[in-house]
């Protein structure tokens, strides 16, 4: 039963931004709805993205794709231990024959920016990517510029492999509105991949369906959705349960319940609807609060293989906080 709402339209009705764009990006990339839903909810929720992934599984694709439905800029940055901050910011140059300096902006100055193996950037070059990520601009020679108003991050990340690579502090983990895997494609999706013609780009026919101004009204309607008290209520529990559990060493930010409701309200709207339920908090817990969040025992098999395992061990950890959390049901 919903709570103390009726919708304004249903599902079948819905031709909203969000949910015209998760079907056309289902049916060009024949990807998994449920990661291709992921990805436009944290987009018209205004977060970042990490995607913990092997090499391959078209995760570069996707984010071009998303950019290009929206008519938007994509910058491809591929991080290395040898990047400085200037590479992503942008540098000030000395023009001689103006006698005078001007800014020239770096990758960063994108609607799409893909940073590939963002964990091979050093701790300073991270630092950078932080200022971005949280603030909106950057910092080159005591200056602030601003980044785009449409600013989304699509970090990549390979999970098996760790050799040369700096882990990404908790404080960075907590910009990334969610984390998700693609995974391998299902067999009978990969049998048309494989059949399909070589050198073929699969983004050749996508047109736009909405502008970078159109995403932002959309994420300003989206914002206005309503969230009953049961339903905040639910949240906080969900978000308690990481703070006092004694597996975990550190729980969900105060951060993460913002980014957890702005997401159920984009999920809401996809669904047709202008109103949060518990169900739309509970199946985003996971992929919204899993990787911000440190198990406190560590894996057996050496520290390698710990770090990957980890984030699983936390995944499995909140799916059972959640499971014993009540959720509410009836009217308001």
């Amino acid at each position: 039963m919903v709570l103390g709402r009726k919708a304004d339209r249903t599902q079948t009705e819905t031709t909203a931004l969000p949910a015209r764009m998760v079907r056309v990006l289902e049916q060009t990339l024949h990807l998994d709805r449920d990661a291709t839903q992921l990805v436009v909810e944290t987009l018209f929720a205004g977060g970042h993205l990490l995607l913990d992934d092997v090499p391959g599984v078209g995760k570069t694709t996707l984010a071009r794709a998303v950019a290009r439905l929206v008519g938007g800029t994509t910058h491809r940055i591929q991080f290395t231990s040898d990047l400085l901050p200037g590479d992503l910011t942008g540098v000030t140059i000395f023009d001689q024959s103006t006698r005078t300096f001007s800014f020239q902006p770096g990758p960063l100055f994108a609607n799409v920016v893909i940073a590939d193996e963002i964990n091979r950037a050093n701790p300073r070059t991270q630092s950078a990517m932080l200022e971005s990520m949280s603030e909106g601009t950057v910092s080159v020679d005591g200056t602030t510029h601003r980044l785009p108003d449409l600013f989304f991050v699509v970090a990549t990340q390979n999970p098996v492999e760790h050799q040369g690579t700096f882990p990404l502090p908790e404080a960075q983990l907590d910009r990334f509105m969610t984390c998700l895997s693609l995974g391998y494609p299902s067999r009978q999706v990969e049998v048309s991949m494989l059949r399909s013609a070589s050198q073929t780009d699969p983004l050749a026919g996508l047109e736009p369906i909405g502008t970078r101004q159109d995403v932002l009204d959309e994420r300003a309607r989206i914002a206005r959705a309503y969230v009953g008290q049961s339903v905040a209520d639910y949240a906080c529990s969900i978000l308690g349960a990481t703070r006092t559990d004694s597996r975990l060493v550190l729980g969900a930010s105060p951060r993460a319940g913002i980014a957890l409701m702005a997401m159920a309200r984009v999920r809401a709207d996809i669904d047709g609807r202008d109103f949060v339920t518990p169900e739309d908090v509970r199946s985003l817990a996971v992929p919204v609060l899993a990787h911000r969040l440190m198990v406190g025992v560590s894996v057996p098999g050496g520290e390698e293989e710990a770090t990957g395992e980890d984030r699983d061990d936390a995944a499995r950890l909140l799916t059972e906080l959640v499971g014993q959390i009540p959720v509410p049901r009836g009217e308001e």
